[in-house]
């Protein structure tokens, strides 16, 4: 019997979790892989909607928990978040000499999964490379694909530009992305909203009735702008109070500029009543897509907006630099952080009459062929520019 290629994935955020579940599941079915799976940074925090507690209701065995955000919600902080990261995880990778190191997306603690394993000579791939949106993710993104040696892109433009960054084409693979594998079970599955969200996750403020409907709102800070999140949450907050209609608005997540993002919603929560308004902190994944799949319209700037959205048809404004030149569907209206501005994108979404549906970001099976793929390519840490 041979042994199982041991693959080490890192969890260092709550939306990564989400995006790459299908991939852990497969991995863990797989008869010829070995799951190790590594909880890090903001997915270990409560305040940021802690990940851990689905993870392990999920079935999972977490191998290492790597506590290593530092507090401040600044750029500095995130440096050295960064740091600290490099260290933990260079001790986790030590211990669980994993044959494959796996690295999710473009956020700042991602690069510190990259950085350690590919000095410790680990083959490393990296989920969600090539794609465009233009703050300090896309540093990072670009930076991490040049330090793996497989990429399992979403799309294909995505792959167009990491073959152009100097990839080998041999080891760049369109896979779609994983996030869509969920919505996929979710379209299927959700003729109505399966669960009571204030029932089973809590959250605070107003409960509105969501039979009639309801808007989702999801803005994170950008960390190029951090100075101005505080001002940017404040026109998302303004339009929505002046729309009121039933808003379920989830918390930021622990970039820099957070705690101006938090620091708006609370001021604001205390001078003005939002009789239609309530906030969560987080959602298991797959019942925030049901949630999103009966939802009239997403606001704000999360990613979520631009994948699973697309897939499932969800109409949505995105707001501000974030996605920029990011790959969309015709569900994407965008617009500046502007009250007016917002609330015209936002009625103009409402009176979309049919769902508009694309699968620019796959068709649901990328788990599967990333878990297939990791099966079988070539064990390298080595590599050369091809241009």
């Amino acid at each position: 019997m041979t042994n199982k290629r041991k693959i080490a994935v890192v969890i260092t955020a709550r939306p990564s979790y989400s995006r790459v579940k299908t991939v852990l599941e497969a991995i863990k079915n797989h008869p010829n892989l070995e799951l190790q799976l590594i909880i890090a940074a903001s997915a270990l925090l409560d305040r940021y909607g802690s990940a851990i507690n689905y993870i392990e209701k999920d079935g999972f065995q977490i191998s290492a928990k790597v506590f290593n955000v530092l507090e401040g919600e600044n750029l500095t902080a995130a440096a050295k978040t960064t740091g600290i990261g490099i260290l933990e995880l260079s001790t986790v990778f030590d211990n669980l000499k994993p044959d494959v190191v796996v690295t999710v997306a473009d956020r700042f603690e991602t690069m510190a999964t990259a950085i350690a394993a590919s000095y410790m000579n680990i083959p490393l791939a990296h989920i969600q490379g090539g794609e465009v949106t233009g703050n300090i993710d896309e540093k990072v993104r670009h930076s991490i694909t040049k330090l793996a040696d497989y990429h399992f892109v979403a799309s294909e433009s995505a792959k167009e530009r990491v073959i152009k960054l100097g990839e080998n084409p041999e080891f760049v693979f369109n896979t779609g992305c994983p996030s869509i594998d969920l919505a996929k079970q979710v379209k299927e599955n959700s003729h109505s909203l399966p669960f009571n969200p204030y029932e089973k996750y809590g959250g605070v403020g107003a409960k509105p009735n969501l039979d009639n409907g309801y808007l989702v709102v999801m803005q994170h800070p950008v960390t190029n702008e951090y100075q101005d999140s505080r001002k940017h949450i404040e026109a998302t907050l303004q339009a929505v109070y002046e729309i009121n209609k039933p808003t379920l608005w989830f918390w930021p997540n622990v970039d820099a500029g957070a705690d101006g993002t938090s620091t708006g919603i609370r001021a604001y929560r205390e001078t003005h009543q939002l009789p239609n308004v309530h906030f969560f902190k987080n959602m298991e994944g797959k019942d925030f897509l049901h949630l999103l799949n009966h939802a009239n319209c997403l606001i704000g700037n999360s990613s979520v907006g631009i994948r699973e959205c697309a897939y499932l048809g969800v109409p949505v404004v995105n707001i501000g630099s974030r996605q920029n030149r990011r790959d969309r569907g015709d569900n994407v209206v965008d617009t500046i952080y502007e009250v007016e501005a917002i609330k015209k994108a936002i009625f103009e979404r409402l009176d979309t009459n049919s769902k508009l549906v694309s699968d620019v970001y796959g068709g649901g099976d990328a788990g599967e062929q990333i878990a297939n793929l990791l099966e079988n390519l070539p064990l390298q840490f080595h590599k050369t520019i091809m241009y």
